[in-house]
């Protein structure tokens, strides 16, 4: 009888300090946006292509480590409810985001955009028939449910690849 005590005593401390509190991330992360912009997504059947895009870090402003943390970013226009396209990242592994730690930026684009052939790239933005695009981001840890921690407007302007390095 007491081995049966001891090993159900074991599993209720290892389940109690395996699962720790649970975090709000409405106030236990913070999402710094770094920038926003359409994205030179090359040319693709012969048309160029722009695709909204975010780059951000997050911050773990709580008390505890977020194991697993994963972000989802929703693009929608602006003058539309239903989604336009999106991303997903994993921020943090297994080993987490420690308390006060900031991950590296990301980016999440969005696999759909617009598409020209006779204009330029910077001239498709400045089209009278473009629609501008706003990202909502949402956030969680672990088995927890995603969260809303925000949404931003995507900016009016061209973010091109970066060059290729020489060798």
């Amino acid at each position: 009888m007491r081995a049966l005590v001891r090993s159900i005593l074991l599993l209720v401390f290892a389940c109690t300090s395996a699962c720790g509190p649970t975090v709000d991330l409405t106030q236990g992360l913070h999402v710094d946006v770094l920038d926003t912009g359409w994205f030179d997504a090359g040319i693709v059947n012969g048309q160029n292509k722009l695709v909204p895009s975010v780059t951000f870090t997050l911050k773990n402003t709580s008390t505890q480590k977020l194991a697993t943390l994963q972000v989802n970013a929703l693009f929608r226009r602006v003058t539309e409810k239903d989604e336009w396209g999106s991303g997903f990242v994993t921020a943090a592994g297994s080993s987490g985001l420690a308390p006060g730690a900031t991950t590296p930026p990301m980016t999440i684009r969005s696999q759909l955009g617009y598409t020209g052939s006779d204009q330029s790239r910077q001239e498709m933005l400045g089209n009278s028939h473009f629609v501008d695009a706003k990202v909502e981001i949402f956030a969680k840890y672990g088995s927890a449910q995603w969260t809303p921690m925000g949404e931003y407007p995507i900016t009016r302007k061209l973010i091109e690849k970066p060059p290729r390095s020489a060798k």
